[in-house]
């Protein structure tokens, strides 16, 4: 339900054109590291392992 309070709070006042680029920026980086991560794989130094009893 606030998504759509937010969403049209949005559409009354849009956001600057920073605001916009920023949003922009992010997803972008996003995508690129999912990307990166579904053709290279999951590193294995970041995997968390199990420590032992």
């Amino acid at each position: 339900m606030l998504r759509f309070v937010r969403m049209a709070k949005w559409a009354r006042r849009p956001a600057s054109a920073k605001r916009v680029r920023l949003v922009l920026i992010v997803l972008a980086l996003c995508l690129a590291l999912a990307t990166i991560e579904r053709w290279i794989g999951w590193p294995a130094f970041l995997t968390v392992q199990k420590l032992p009893r």
